[in-house]
């Protein structure tokens, strides 16, 4: 499976894709929201998931959950924003977005890993 992971810090899209190559799992990789919706267009039908950040230039995590649900051909891929907004309010803005599961930073392996399972095999809130 190809995995998305959408974060302005290379730190962190790093330690994401550790996990998912632990999984078994390949990345492609996204340092904005723009980035990501051009990914989406040019290779959507090979993404399986999506994993982005809320604080983004160009385009933040929510704006970028709003554009793919909202004209995206590939608009049910799942979504997992990844952030320090750990507020149950923006928890919520996310998910009301269209956003598939919601992991705060700072994340452990297994809850990341847990998130991502959910959101493959239930396509569940996680």
């Amino acid at each position: 499976m190809k995995f998305l992971v959408a974060d302005d810090s290379m730190v962190m899209r790093s330690i994401i894709t550790k996990v998912i190559n632990s999984l078994g799992h390949e990345t492609v990789h996204a340092a904005n929201g723009q980035q990501v919706l051009e990914l989406v267009e040019e290779i959507g039908a090979d993404i399986d998931l999506v994993l982005l950040d809320w604080n983004m230039p160009v385009l933040n995590g929510v704006e970028t959950v709003k554009a793919i649900r909202g004209g995206s051909r590939f608009s049910a891929i799942p979504i997992i924003m990844i952030s320090t907004e750990s507020e149950d309010a923006k928890i919520d803005e996310a998910l009301k977005a269209g956003a598939t599961g919601y992991v705060p930073k700072p994340f452990t392996p297994e809850a990341l890993s847990s998130a991502i399972q959910k959101a493959l095999t239930h396509n569940a809130i996680v």
